[in-house]
């Protein structure tokens, strides 16, 4: 089946034509994400202006800031000036300076003043991910008047299926469902159907959590309010997908021992992946000495019973495991707000308990099995090893990410690479201490 990739690399303008009309906007954002940059300018002008934003806000930022660079001024500012102020103040957070100057001027002073006022809550923040387009409705209002307000505002708005009620000083007073009005009687008041006991955010809110509320209470709309509880957004159903997957992103790279790369993998170059991962196997190298330096203190234990040196692997590996377990389940319960710093008594008990009865299980089976290739000496060694390894690992994996967590290090940081590393050395020690208590060294 040809793609964009082909076509490109043809120069068919009339079937490149034809494939930009036969399919949808995320196949082409995806096939514009795959072709080289000075590439992309040529199917994205055959675009119509309408389909080519819809185009360009499914793009990831690196390849906006791209296209952008491709374009000429006025469609530049045509593209910038159409797309949602939440969306394009994640853009212009991307983009270099420079850039980001040029895309600023070229707005009206609406929408310019829309997206400087995004751009003044932190990076992290509800406020930075929140739309400022919205309909609002009053208590007075009649069901008339409201649908009438929605004709009127709601072609810009980011969304109209939930529309926030305030007073007259903006203060938030419930919320009122799209389907609740159509469906009501003309002249009756906003406030007989509107929905008091509302959930919303603070701009200055992490918006994270922000995301996660409106994933946990099922709901379409989050409305957003400065410091004196005014009513400044709202952060839709889509805007939080987004957060979410971001963040999930993110944590599936500490864990697994890799700076985040926040772009696309085939946007990034060579060098900064290598970049990205290379600090931490320099960090999980020098954990690793520890390993060598137990294995060196203990070299007269293995030099005297040579069978000890052939269980080190399953004893270490085991451990490193079920503390990695242990920190994978922890973290996530952390990240969608299952356990709080107060539940850590509660974590570590049941945790504890986990990797006890594991140890018992695991410590069965190797002895049966270490039995039969070495010596019973070798064999209560390994197995008493695991029960306390086991058990002390699980005990470790779950407690570091809720101590991370209380002095604010992001719990996906005590990865379980690192978690593993650490219990390695850890679990050396233990394995030497039982041999010397068991054979007597």
């Amino acid at each position: 089946m040809t793609d964009l990739t082909d076509l490109s690399r043809d120069h068919d303008l009339s079937a490149l034509q034809r494939w930009l009309e036969e399919n949808p906007t995320l196949h082409i954002a995806e096939g514009l994400s795959r072709l080289a940059p000075p590439a992309r300018a040529v199917p994205f002008l055959l675009l119509s202006r309408d389909r080519a934003l819809a185009v360009f806000e499914a793009l990831d930022p690196v390849h906006q800031q791209e296209v952008l660079e491709g374009l000429r001024d006025d469609r530049f500012s045509d593209l910038v000036e159409g797309m949602d102020p939440d969306d394009r103040a994640r853009l212009v957070g991307e983009l270099p300076a420079k850039v980001a100057t040029r895309l600023l001027a070229g707005l009206s002073d609406e929408e310019r003043a829309k997206t400087a006022a995004l751009l003044g809550y932190p990076e992290e923040s509800a406020g930075r991910v929140m739309s400022p387009d919205y309909v609002s409705l009053r208590e007075s209002m009649t069901v008339a008047d409201a649908l009438a307000k929605v004709r009127r505002d709601g072609v810009d708005a980011e969304t109209v299926y939930a529309l926030p009620v305030t007073d007259d000083e903006r203060r938030l007073r419930g919320i009122v469902s799209l389907r609740q009005l159509v469906l009501s009687p003309p002249d009756r008041r906003i406030s007989e159907l509107m929905q008091r006991d509302v959930y919303c955010v603070h701009a200055t809110d992490d918006r994270e959590g922000a995301a996660r509320l409106i994933q946990e209470a099922d709901i379409l709309v989050l409305p957003v309010l400065d410091s004196e509880d005014r009513l400044v957004g709202i952060i839709t159903v889509d805007d939080a997908m987004e957060v979410i997957e971001a963040e999930e992103t993110e944590d599936r790279a500490l864990h697994g021992a890799t700076q985040p790369l926040r772009r696309p993998y085939l946007a990034v170059s060579v060098l900064g992946l290598a970049r990205s991962r290379a600090a931490w196997l320099l960090v999980l190298l020098v954990a690793a000495a520890l390993t060598v330096n137990v294995m060196q203190h203990f070299s007269d234990e293995v030099e005297a019973v040579t069978t000890l040196a052939l269980f080190i692997p399953l004893v270490i590996d085991t451990g490193g495991n079920a503390g990695s377990q242990a920190s994978t389940v922890v973290t996530r319960a952390l990240a969608v707000g299952e356990l709080r710093f107060s539940d850590l008594p509660w974590v570590i008990w049941r945790e504890a308990r986990v990797g006890l009865l594991m140890g018992f299980l695991l410590a069965a089976v190797a002895y049966l099995r270490v039995t039969v290739v070495g010596s019973t000496g070798g064999a209560a060694t390994g197995s008493t090893s695991l029960v306390a390894l086991s058990t002390g690992a699980t005990y470790a994996g779950a407690m570091l990410p809720m101590l991370a967590r209380r002095v604010g290090v992001d719990p996906a940081v005590v990865s379980a690479p690192l978690i593993t590393t650490l219990v390695d050395a850890i679990g050396l020690v233990t394995y030497f201490l039982v041999a010397r208590a068991v054979f007597g060294l």
